[in-house]
């Protein structure tokens, strides 16, 4: 039997996914190196890590713009590329404002993927659910890969070939992407970009209900996934008094969960409706948070890692909700900047959750992440329930 294309297409969009998400968990495991190295707190460090995040969701939307423009394969060997000089720069990096300036182009470089290679997929596959619950799963491969592979060399040899890793990686991608994967036709190959960021244009596509309302379930759930992935093994070391060692398997199980079930989820969308299933997604991880906020031992926190593994993986099933709602030539620009818009309110998780933590405990903390969870089931209930058609 002959091996289709699109498989080819999806494999590689996924090990693009996987390779700027290894350049940039790379960075975290040798935090206290590279303070070490530049005589800086962890407070500055912790600031270049969040301009990190903020560039890597603020390329969303132009790089969208950007294929439509010369085609998604460009955009993405683009963003490869520029990962790997990106990652290299912050290995060489002589002083800490060279760092903090690589640090921010490694997050716009990075950027440049994740909606591009989702609109490539929706062009090559018609089970949508599935093909980005498969390409999501490369971001949960990365986290329980990278930070295991980085802390181990940067313990032997150093923080500088701990975060080269990324380089190494995203040349070998870049490689294969670029041997294997066809040109592709650009959608909007003669429109001026300038037309495509005229505000009012762009405040009209994101105010059509049916976008509003996903956009703002998005940010509610995005909000949810940031504050885990930045404070879960923080909760289990203070919360629970586990070991940092403990905290960090139970960190990386709760990945290996995610990239697992990730594409079964998307599957389920397809088959099942995408509000059904994000509902019960978000439902059982609400009942994780539950569990692991209440009940103490390894049963509940097992319990927990699953269902927060399965239902933080809400995006596969979710976001083929905004494809449904674009038409073939707004995908490009249209899922950037929806991905902008979420993506930069959600990213508030990490700091807010921290703060609630700091004035209120853990156990506050993570029940209100629950509570959030719990509005989001009820929002798409209703929205069924009444028919509003958002």
């Amino acid at each position: 039997m002959q091996w289709p294309y699109r498989r080819t297409v999806l494999a590689l969009c996924t090990l693009a996914f996987f390779a700027t998400m290894v350049a940039r968990l790379a960075i975290s495991p040798v935090v206290p190196q590279i303070t070490a190295e530049f005589e800086v707190t962890n407070t500055v460090v912790g600031f270049a890590l969040t301009g990190l995040w903020m560039t890597y969701f603020l390329s969303q939307f132009p790089s969208g713009v950007l294929a439509d423009r010369f085609g998604e394969r460009s955009i993405i060997l683009v963003s490869l590329g520029g990962t790997a000089l990106a990652s290299l720069a912050l290995a060489l990096s002589p002083v800490f404002g060279v760092f903090v300036l690589a640090t921010l182009a490694l997050g716009a470089m990075a950027g440049l993927h994740y909606s591009v290679g989702t609109t490539l997929l929706t062009r090559t596959h018609d089970d949508v659910g599935v093909a980005i619950g498969v390409h999501n799963a490369g971001g949960p491969v990365a986290g329980l890969s990278a930070p295991v592979v980085a802390a181990w060399i940067g313990s032997r040899w150093g923080w500088e070939p701990a975060v080269a890793i990324g380089a190494v990686v995203a040349v070998v991608v870049f490689v294969l992407f670029a041997w294997f994967v066809r040109p592709t036709e650009p959608r909007r190959p003669t429109q001026p970009m300038r037309e495509r960021f005229e505000v009012t244009a762009l405040v009209a596509l994101i105010s059509r209900p049916s976008i509003a309302f996903t956009i703002a379930l998005s940010v509610l759930a995005a909000f949810v996934w940031q504050a885990t992935a930045s404070f879960l093994p923080t909760f289990l070391v203070e919360h629970h008094e586990y070991t940092t060692t403990e905290a960090g398997i139970v960190f990386s199980a709760y990945f290996l969960v995610q990239g697992v079930t990730s594409p079964g989820v998307g599957a389920a969308s397809d088959r099942y409706g995408r509000d059904e299933t994000t509902g019960v997604c978000l439902a059982i991880a609400a009942l994780g948070f539950v569990a692991l906020v209440a009940v103490p031992g390894p049963l509940a926190t097992g319990f927990a890692v699953v269902a927060l593994g399965v239902g933080l993986g809400w995006s596969s099933a979710f976001l083929p909700r905004f494809f449904d709602a674009l038409s073939n030539d707004e995908a490009g620009a249209g899922f950037g900047l929806v991905r902008t818009v979420y993506g930069l309110l959600g990213a508030l998780g990490s700091v807010t959750t921290g703060l609630f933590a700091d004035l209120f405990g853990w156990a506050v903390a993570f029940g209100v992440l629950a509570g959030l969870l719990v509005v989001v089931c009820a929002l798409l209930a209703g929205n069924r329930l009444l028919g509003t058609g958002y």
